[in-house]
């Protein structure tokens, strides 16, 4: 129970309390340090702490302040340190702090969402779900010197990230500062975090002899799109399946050899009922999944859900400001970039929060911008009331009772104050008079004609 000082925001705003309290949980300062210095190979602690690098940056992700900058000043009677060490900590933060980071934040919410009775089930039972898709960051401004003479844009990095749908959470990234880097120069650090009884679900560029060769030999199984130029066998006959929403489902036996070994997995062919965007009018799934554990249907289903990984991205992309075109510096960018999907993971699970407070089909339709907005305009107010020491007791409770906590604020929470707006279909638009340059209309004697 929270004490009465908390009550006006509790029925005011109860997203804010339960952002706080997540945040809170996340980002322990005592336990951010310990993970910097445990996972830097570089870089140090001294003036300035890696939990306070992290803070100043939230407040920059989650659009508290516009820009690092603002921010800085805004926090600089607490920092010891001038806003050039700010910048250079940043440029020179290490891939494997922030890919860390990210990976901290699902280990301290999977036991949370455990205690909310809020894991959804595996795709395919038995195996745990894992579906990895990439984003080049877009580009930034050219601040840095060596930008400054070109037009061309400024690609800061890419990333690939792992979902787990039975969690809503990203587990785990791989990250490389080369905008130009295709993803597949990062397929190495993905058969890293391959496990046995791993389903890994990808699009079509991930479809190569390497990866699939390499989950197989790791004891994992697949469901990859198939790419137009990987080397194979069809054997056997071609079977008609059944039919799913999408179209009629038919498989395959197939073969793949790679370093004189041979992997015998199915294509699943899907004949689509409408073409892609790309104009596609049949999808090919590969998966080495046993038939017993997934039929050709299933399999079909597995790969129709890899959207979930893309709707995080745009989730990510549209509600945080998760790609700063301020931060040249790769590094930089990169953190910036982690940052927020660490932010997407506590709201995956504020959104578990509620759905164990009220029906899911209501939390199903509350909007994230709306949700965000009001996160936006009241944390900062509420910040000033109720300091950080009102909070801390948060990081060292159990995970029990800071989930009966979150519980609790949920219900505070009406689902329908963020029921996302429907519109209709989009009209086109009508065709314009010829460009005229400098010519002009009076809006006040076009609106009289409306009403003639």
């Amino acid at each position: 129970m929270l004490p009465a000082v908390f009550q006006p925001f509790l029925e005011q705003a109860p997203l804010c309390v339960m952002t706080r309290l997540t945040l809170e949980r996340l980002f322990d300062a005592k336990r951010l340090d310990e993970l910097f210095q445990h996972t830097a190979q570089v870089q140090y602690q001294r003036e300035l702490l890696f939990s306070q690098l992290v803070e100043l940056m939230l407040s920059v992700v989650l659009r508290v302040h516009p820009s690092v900058h603002a921010a800085y000043h805004k926090d600089v009677a607490r920092l010891t340190v001038s806003d050039q060490a700010v910048y250079d900590k940043l440029q020179g933060m290490e891939l494997g702090v922030s890919a860390a980071l990210v990976a901290d934040s699902a280990a301290r919410l999977t036991p949370l969402l455990d205690a909310l009775d809020e894991r959804s089930p595996d795709w395919v039972p038995g195996y745990r779900t894992r579906v990895v898709d990439g984003n080049h960051l877009a580009q930034t401004q050219r601040r840095i010197k060596e930008l400054r003479p070109t037009w061309a844009a400024a690609l800061p990095g890419t990333v690939l990230a792992v979902y787990e749908p039975a969690l809503d959470l990203v587990t785990r990234v791989c990250l490389t500062p080369d905008g130009h880097a295709q993803e597949r120069t990062l397929f190495g650090d993905v058969l890293a975090l391959v496990q046995r009884r791993d389903l890994w679900v990808a699009d079509r560029q991930y479809c190569t002899l390497g990866l699939l060769s390499g989950i197989a030999a790791r004891q994992g199984v697949f469901a990859i799109r198939q790419h137009g130029k990987l080397p194979f066998r069809l054997t056997g006959q071609r079977r008609y399946r059944g039919r799913t929403p999408t179209g009629r489902v038919y498989e395959q036996a197939m073969e793949l050899d790679y370093q004189g070994q041979t992997l015998r997995v199915r294509r699943v062919t899907v004949e689509l009922e409408q073409p892609t965007r790309d104009g596609d009018t049949a999808i090919h799934v590969v998966t080495n999944l046993p038939k017993k554990a997934a039929d050709a249907r299933e399999v079909a289903e597995v790969y129709r859900k890899r959207w979930t990984i893309e709707g995080r991205f745009y989730e990510v992309t549209q509600t945080l400001h998760c790609e700063p075109n301020t931060l040249g510096y790769p590094k930089a960018a990169l953190f910036a970039f982690c940052l927020a999907l660490v932010a997407s993971n506590a709201v995956a699970l504020l959104r578990a929060a509620l759905r164990a407070a009220h029906e899911e089909e209501a939390v199903d339709e509350m909007s994230p911008y709306s949700m965000a907005l009001e996160i936006r305009t009241a944390y900062v107010g509420m910040m000033i009331a109720l300091p950080a020491a009102h909070w801390a007791a948060v990081a060292r409770e159990h995970d029990t009772d800071v989930a009966g906590l979150l519980r609790e604020v949920a219900g505070y929470v009406k689902p329908e104050k963020y029921r996302k707006v429907r519109r209709g279909p989009k009209k086109p638009p009508p065709k314009k008079s010829a460009y005229k340059n400098g010519g002009h209309v009076s809006t006040h004697k076009l609106l009289q004609k409306r009403q003639e």
